[in-house]
């Protein structure tokens, strides 16, 4: 499968690249505002594919600010570096000189069955389909971390990538292109504990040596922050969906973005109303469909252990 990753490292970005760069063909990845500054998630990237051996991707910059507010950052989540835990070289490489939302556009206008996957706020995908409509009939899907079905994380409604830019989530969840949504309902299952961080540690690898040096840093932080034992690998699960579709069970659903709500900006709404209480776990008038056809399918369960053991064998394969 051909992918372009978009994304703002992060860790959990870190592990999403690793991950991708083994059983997908990423054809470049594409950085965007979010977890740090564009700058530093740019040197993030760049750092993740020299200590991992994947320097024959190319990393292109993209925006540095959302489409209609000011730029958030998360320092508190990924620390001043957006990476920080090991202490890696500044990046030898550069960043190829195209802009990101250019890339994009050229690349799914020359090239079929291309699936971007977008693991940070929605500006680079959300410009690019404004800037070029016809994108919408190339693309042969989008897989995102992003929303929830059920509570946010930056805001009780919103979680941290659509609220970073609600205005470009709203353009992707409203351009047509078949979406696959990873949100924290589901994420929230992929927690990596003390079992698993050994697991990748037994391994003996040097890119796992710092992949438990990232995950340390980050449980710490979300130990620290909000009682965690664990750290959620959020951004992985969009890229596993892609690799082994039988890892999650989604259902398609319509999903709208608020934009307006002083209590709920960047929400993302998600009709369920038809489900079965067996799926949701929720009781209520569930067995019809109400409201507008579904526009994504939202992941709902993550088979966890097998999750676990795809990304586990696959940072086994790295130097």
């Amino acid at each position: 499968m051909k992918i372009i990753l978009d994304c703002d490292p992060g860790h959990d970005d870190a592990l999403a690249i690793l991950l991708a760069a083994r059983h997908l063909d990423v054809m470049g990845i594409t950085t965007v505002h979010g977890n740090q500054t564009l700058e530093k998630v740019t040197a993030n990237a760049l750092k993740v594919l020299e200590f991992s051996g994947l320097t024959a991707i190319p990393v292109r910059k993209g925006c540095d600010r959302p489409l209609a507010q000011p730029a958030r950052h998360a320092p508190e989540i990924h620390g001043q570096s957006g990476l920080d835990g090991p202490t890696l070289p500044d990046p030898a490489t550069q960043p190829q000189p195209e802009h990101a939302v250019e890339w994009i556009i050229e690349t799914v206008m020359k090239t079929d069955g291309i699936t971007l996957v977008a693991t940070g706020p929605l500006t680079n995908v959300g410009l690019a389909l404004r800037r070029e409509p016809r994108l919408a009939g190339r693309l042969t899907q989008i897989s995102l971390m992003g929303g929830s079905l059920t509570l946010g994380n930056a805001t009780p409604a919103a979680e941290f990538n659509i609220l970073c830019d609600p205005e470009a989530a709203h353009i992707v969840f409203t351009s047509g292109v078949p979406i696959k949504m990873v949100g924290l309902n589901l994420t929230h299952q992929a927690e990596a504990g003390a079992a698993e961080i050994g697991r990748i540690r037994d391994r003996g690898n040097r890119t796992g040596h710092i992949v438990v040096e990232l995950l340390d840093f980050f449980t710490r932080q979300l130990r620290t922050l909000f009682g965690l034992e664990g750290a959620h690998l959020h951004d992985p699960c969009a890229v596993a969906w892609l690799i082994d579709p039988t890892l999650i069970d989604a259902r398609p659903l319509h999903v709208g973005v608020e934009l307006r709500g002083e209590q709920t900006r960047g929400m993302t709404v998600c009709d369920y109303r038809h489900l079965r209480a067996s799926v949701t776990g929720m009781t209520g008038m569930e067995g019809i469909r109400r409201g507008q056809p579904p526009n994504a399918e939202v992941g709902l369960r993550l088979d966890a252990p097998r999750f676990f053991d795809l990304l586990i064998g696959t940072l086994a394969q790295y130097p």
